[in-house]
């Protein structure tokens, strides 16, 4: 996505959004320690030197970057929340978002590279916060159901690796364990 031209009408926000969405795209390929904020920056189309007005490091910009993806979470889970009142039709509706969600797997491999990210400390509150958050709206979803809440989680785990792996896709017996097909 290119940045607005130095100059230009652009606002910040405007600009650390672009930002923010170009450094999602680049830490899913790379993770938090393999991405330099040279190759962000070059992705975006704007100097290290711009960068770091925005932000003032790598882990200030990872930090937002998680907090975005938990308002896309947030928000993808919500707009498909359950229309039914069971338990298990909410289980699966709200299961159903999320690998709707996670089918771009851009989402899955950043998340993914934050929770190996957490040694450092902004980036360990940015992961506690997205957890934080999408525990309470799963739980609102699920009724306040803390078992459902859990098993959801449990059950999302799995769906991670069957779609980074792209188990849907083998033809293994292993693969087919775990993906259930």
């Amino acid at each position: 996505m290119p940045m607005p031209a130095a100059g230009t009408t652009a606002k910040s926000d405007e600009r650390r959004r672009a930002l923010v969405a170009a450094a999602i795209d680049c830490f899913a390929q790379k993770g938090f320690y393999g991405t330099t904020t040279h190759e962000i920056a070059e992705w975006v189309g704007i100097s290290q030197p711009y960068l770091y007005r925005l932000y003032p490091n790598k882990e200030a910009l990872f930090a937002a970057a998680v907090d975005h993806v938990s308002v896309i979470m947030t928000e993808s889970l919500v707009g498909h929340s359950p229309t039914s009142s069971g338990s298990d039709a909410a289980m699966d509706a709200v299961r159903g978002a999320y690998a709707a969600l996670v089918e771009n797997r851009t989402v899955l491999r950043f998340l993914m590279h934050a929770n190996c990210a957490v040694g450092e400390p902004l980036v360990e509150d940015a992961v506690r916060r997205c957890y934080a958050k999408q525990v309470e709206t799963v739980r609102q979803l699920l009724g306040g159901d803390d078992d459902a809440v859990r098993r959801w989680f449990g059950a999302g785990m799995l769906d991670n690796v069957v779609a980074v792996l792209g188990l849907a896709d083998l033809d293994e017996p292993w693969a087919h364990v775990l993906s259930g097909a």
